[in-house]
């Protein structure tokens, strides 16, 4: 007997088989497209991919480049999942060459971070890259921290179910997609629990190199400290501080920041921070800080946790009339967080979210940037679907990203994919 088969039926038997599979042909998301992607996406149609920037209007990197007595320092801070120092390079190739400079130190720099009160414990590695334009006017110095190497010994508890030994029991696609779990899925659960605190003495020591004055300043390689009381430049009132982060380092970056301010409130914590003398306090207290945060997970990361110690307090710490305005970490912190919808753990930042659950002293403003980063595509007419890994994964390496964090939006100096591709809507208050 020949049975007729409900079209709607059959898109909801295949569609939950569909999207698991396409997600473990794409495990290797981050080294190129899947095999799912290069089949199925149409290449030769024409890009409609959405880019929609919701905010204050943000300049990027490149007007700090063009300060002649000051550096432009990146701090770049991974997210979940296993890192090796490099992680970064693809990235950072793209931003420089959407910068133009062309010209780089021979030899980066390899930090082992070490805290002087513990210094048998790891604190990640910290790799420093000096780039210059062509005549040497235009200098950037990027920092990627590492801190895998703080929760890989914790992680290997998983070990088992990752070996030949039981994994070969499962069924092949099921099996990618646990090792991909088990490399991922725990970080956000151990960043809860005493890792915490070495991951953020991690993220400070990096900040802490990252104000250095001269490049001699910076140790080629080994394990060191940098002290708070000698650590901040001279020049900080000229240099411009950048931060870039990945999912969970969102996270890490504003717990980070958050506790240096903490520390230089708090006397009584005795933490070298507190010593930082008034005159380059009042240089952090003038800066606009801008932090770029890919795939956005700060909502998600937030449930279940405490408040910081300020909140609901801007108006006292960041106009220049307020009662507290002497007491913020920095003038402005413009957040640009981009999410692509299809990426099944990213999340814009709702409004009243920093006023609520940020700390006040840190001034922030968000600026929410919806963005594709995977090709929608139809799935053999059972419903439009996009490759949720590469949705998670590819920020770092879109076109309309890397312009976007180099050059802003809302100003003279856009690049043209910007204008071409995304549609800006400003928000004011």
């Amino acid at each position: 007997m020949n049975r007729v088969i409900n079209l709607s039926t059959m898109k909801k038997r295949l569609l939950p088989l569909l999207v698991p599979f396409f997600i473990a042909l794409s495990g290797c998301a981050s080294f190129g497209k899947g095999v799912a992607e290069a089949f199925l996406e149409k290449s030769d149609i024409e890009d409609t991919r959405l880019c929609e920037v919701r905010g204050k209007s943000f300049a990027g990197i490149a007007p700090g480049l063009a300060n002649p007595h000051g550096k432009t320092k990146v701090l770049m801070v991974h997210g979940v999942g296993d890192r090796l120092p490099g992680y970064s390079t693809e990235f950072l190739e793209k931003l420089s060459n959407e910068l133009k400079l062309t010209a780089k130190s021979s030899t980066y720099k390899d930090i082992q971070l070490m805290s002087f009160s513990d210094p048998e414990k790891k604190l990640g590695n910290l790799r420093v890259t000096r780039l210059q334009n062509e005549n040497s006017t235009r200098e950037l110095w990027f920092y990627e921290l590492t801190w895998s190497e703080i929760t890989r010994d914790q992680k290997a508890l998983l070990a088992f179910d990752n070996s030949g030994e039981y994994s070969y029991r499962r069924a092949e696609v099921n099996d990618m997609l646990k090792k991909f779990s088990n490399d991922t899925g725990p970080d956000p659960i151990i960043y809860l629990g005493e890792s915490r605190d070495l991951i953020l003495r991690g993220f400070a020591q990096a900040f802490c190199w990252m104000n250095k004055d001269s490049w001699g300043e910076i140790p080629r390689d080994g394990r060191h400290g940098c002290d708070f009381t000698k650590g901040l430049s001279d020049n900080i009132n000229q240099d411009e501080l950048v931060f870039i982060s990945h999912s969970l380092g969102s996270r890490i970056t504003i717990d980070g920041i958050t506790r240096m301010v903490s520390f230089l409130e708090h006397p009584e914590k005795k933490s070298t921070l507190h010593t930082i003398d008034k005159l380059k306090r009042g240089a952090l207290q003038k800066k606009h800080v801008q932090i770029f945060m890919f795939s956005n997970q700060l909502p998600m990361l937030q449930l279940g946790r405490e408040l910081p110690e300020v909140t609901g307090q801007q108006a006292d710490y960041c106009y220049s009339n307020g009662s507290k305005y002497t007491s913020r970490m920095f003038a402005e912190t413009s957040i640009v967080a981009f999410s692509d919808p299809n990426d099944l753990l990213s999340y814009a930042i709702p409004h009243n979210f920093s006023e609520k659950y940020l700390d006040s002293r840190l001034c922030i403003n968000v600026t929410n940037v919806d963005i594709n980063i995977a090709k929608v595509f139809d799935a053999f007419g059972l419903g439009k679907i996009a490759n949720p890994m590469e949705a998670h994964v590819g920020y770092s390496r879109d076109d309309r990203v890397v312009a976007l964090i180099a050059r802003g939006i809302g100003n003279g100096n856009i690049e043209p994919i910007v204008k071409e591709k995304c549609q800006w809507t400003e928000i004011t208050d």
